[in-house]
């Protein structure tokens, strides 16, 4: 019934303001002479009333007092209050004082003013609170409310509260907060206590609890999934709310704060960069990034966006997913310099054109081929892409000055036993040795890291249309592992190497612990609210073509050395000579180019010796041994 009442119009609350205020005075002239009726002086009462009225009215009217809505009065509106009567008062006794300067009877006492003052502050309050928590009770205590409780009783848990008591639309009932901090435990905010998150468990079942809504930043990846596990037990339906960017724009609605998604138990702690080291090194600089409509490329250019560069290239060569990277950029940086190029990073004579024209400083070069199964049925096109594109972009790096040239690579060119991480394995050994080759008047980065949550072919969104049209989940193998990372998490870490890049390094980057598919596929359903091998089945399909069960990050004959970050380390690697891997990379290219996919293949294994084939129709090759590069 009353979330469908409507707003009371401003004059009213104007109104009933200016009218509490009257009465304020009325009863501050019977306290000044103790209630007695006879002593109250009807003229100079009469004037008194006409100068509360007209000053209030005008400070009212300008301090906006009455544009609160009632039912939603918060502290800003109490101070907003006491303002205007402090004001008022002191306009009354600015009055009084203004009349004795001309030997005029004073129609109204400083005590009675101070008198008046408290108690109208007071009316104004206690009616505006009255109101508030009638409409909360009525509101609480209604059929069927969904039982909530929220986690975190820090800023953003009370900036959750407050967006569920805006929306009368909402039908939900706040139990309790609940935090992990015992210095909170006990005590209330706004009318609902804060209980213990040990007893969490507890709660669920004394309530019987529909909802809890994550309100924290800060919960660790382990204590969240300990609750999820909880909540799924108990079929609690969790939520979580949106990222703090969000909040700091504006009022958050309901319908912003989503259920959780399995990206959530997956997020680690915030990833910290060296956001002035890279604001000075780009500082008016050119910067190119190569496949920047895919989901790494388009990543970059968004957090490149934010520091002062001198011009953005985002160069493609498909024009739909690009056009939408440029549609969003103009729409959220206006005042930013960037450029979309349709082109194909193989195609010589354009991107001849587009560094001639644009003479970038640095490059961060994401256009790849990635798909495993894909690169498998198509090996020459994977050289194609992943090695001649490489070197084209990285000749031309060379070749026009560029600064830094920094290549997103991939674990599965580690050991590699499928195309499509041998591809850039060799595309690495390219820059590699063309760093070295030319003492670092361009220097080299690669950066190296597993699978990113939401790319495009990731499990997740895959998993995710398979609950849609109600399953199976297809999983290759029961004890398939991968590791998982943000797309904005790995995207910033790229910055960052190439930031410390100094040249020749192969940067690996902390992916956390590994995470088994099966339990992955098992926790998204009931994350949906169902029974997995009850209302979705799960399905071994068996191994795809040059997959494996686990990916590394470095291979046998190599490891690692720290750096500053604590995420970040370099991989110290084999060293090649130009010449060398010049000569193989011809001869491999010669094949691509008439598209023989037998002698691709022979070549690659000679190029890269510990790419082993697995569960792949080129295993066979593995025996055909061409002299290695070492």
């Amino acid at each position: 019934m009353f979330s469908k009442l409507e707003i009371v119009p401003r004059w009213v609350i104007f109104t009933i303001d200016i009218s509490l205020t009257v009465f304020a005075l009325l009863l501050a002239k019977l306290l000044k002479f103790n209630l007695n009726l006879t002593e109250i002086n009807v003229l100079a009462l009469y004037k008194s009333i006409i100068a509360v009225v007209i000053i209030n009215t005008l400070v009212f009217y300008a301090l906006k007092t009455y544009s609160g809505i009632v039912r939603f009065t918060s502290a800003q509106d109490t101070f907003r209050i006491l303002f205007s009567i402090l004001s008022s008062s002191f306009f009354l006794f600015f009055a009084n004082t203004f009349v004795l300067a001309f030997d005029g009877p004073m129609f109204i006492s400083n005590v009675t003013i101070i008198i008046y003052s408290l108690i109208s502050f007071l009316f104004l309050i206690i009616y505006r609170i009255f109101v508030k928590y009638f409409f909360m009770y009525v509101k609480n205590t209604g059929l069927n409310k969904i039982r909530i409780i929220i986690y975190g009783a820090g800023e953003a848990g009370l900036a959750t509260k407050r967006t569920f008591d805006h929306d009368n639309k909402i039908n939900k009932h706040i139990i309790a907060f609940v935090d992990d901090d015992l210095r909170k435990v006990g005590k209330t905010i706004q009318g609902v206590k804060i209980m213990n998150a040990a007893k969490l468990e507890a709660l669920i079942v004394k309530h019987e609890l529909d909802e809890i809504i994550f309100a924290s930043y800060t919960i660790p990846s382990d204590r969240k999934n300990q609750i999820v596990d909880i909540c799924l037990e108990h079929k609690v339906n969790i939520l979580n709310i949106p990222p703090p960017d969000v909040w700091s724009k504006g009022r958050v609605s309901v319908a912003q704060i989503p259920p959780l998604n399995i990206e959530d138990l997956l997020n680690r702690k915030p990833i910290e960069i060296n956001t002035n080291g890279i604001q000075k090194e780009l500082k008016d600089k050119i910067i190119l990034i190569t496949g920047a409509a895919g989901s790494i490329g388009s990543e970059i250019v968004r957090q490149l966006m934010k520091f002062e560069t001198g011009m953005i290239i985002m160069c493609d060569q498909s024009e739909t997913a690009l056009h939408n990277l440029f549609l969003e950029m103009e729409e959220t940086h206006q005042n930013s310099k960037f450029h979309a190029f349709i082109g194909d990073v193989k195609d010589e004579q354009r991107m001849a054109f587009l560094f001639e024209m644009f003479k970038p400083h640095y490059v961060y070069h994401a256009a790849a081929y990635k798909h495993v199964p894909m690169m498998e049925d198509n090996p020459a096109e994977a050289i194609k892409t992943n090695v001649l594109g490489t070197k084209t972009i990285a000749d031309m790096a060379v070749k026009h000055g560029v600064v830094k040239f920094v290549m997103i690579s991939t674990d599965k060119a580690v050991n590699p036993t499928n195309i499509m991480g041998a591809s850039k394995r060799i595309a690495e050994i390219y820059v590699q040795s063309l760093n070295n080759a030319h003492n670092g008047a361009t220097k080299f980065i690669t950066t190296r890291f597993g699978n990113v949550l939401g790319s495009n072919g990731s499990v997740i969104p895959r998993f995710k249309q398979q609950i849609e049209k109600g399953g199976p989940l297809t999983v290759t193998h029961p004890e398939i592992t991968r590791y998982f990372m943000t797309i904005p998490e790995a995207c910033r870490l790229v910055l960052e190497a190439g930031c410390m890049g100094k040249g020749g390094e192969i940067f690996v980057f902390d992916m956390g612990k590994s995470v088994k598919i099966v339990e992955l596929a098992k926790k998204m359903i009931r994350l949906a609210g169902l029974i997995p091998d009850e209302d979705i089945a799960i399905q071994f399909t068996g191994l795809r073509p040059g997959e494996k069960l686990y990916e590394e990050l470095l291979n046998d004959n190599e490891n690692v050395m720290p750096t500053h970050h604590e995420k970040i380390m370099i991989g110290k690697v084999r060293v090649y000579v130009l010449d060398a891997v010049n000569q193989q990379i011809s001869c491999l290219l010669e094949h691509a180019g008439i598209n023989d996919n037998r002698k691709v293949v022979i070549q690659m294994k000679a190029m890269v010796p510990e790419f082993i084939s697995k569960n792949s129709k080129f295993e066979e090759f593995d025996l055909i041994a061409s002299k290695p590069l070492y």
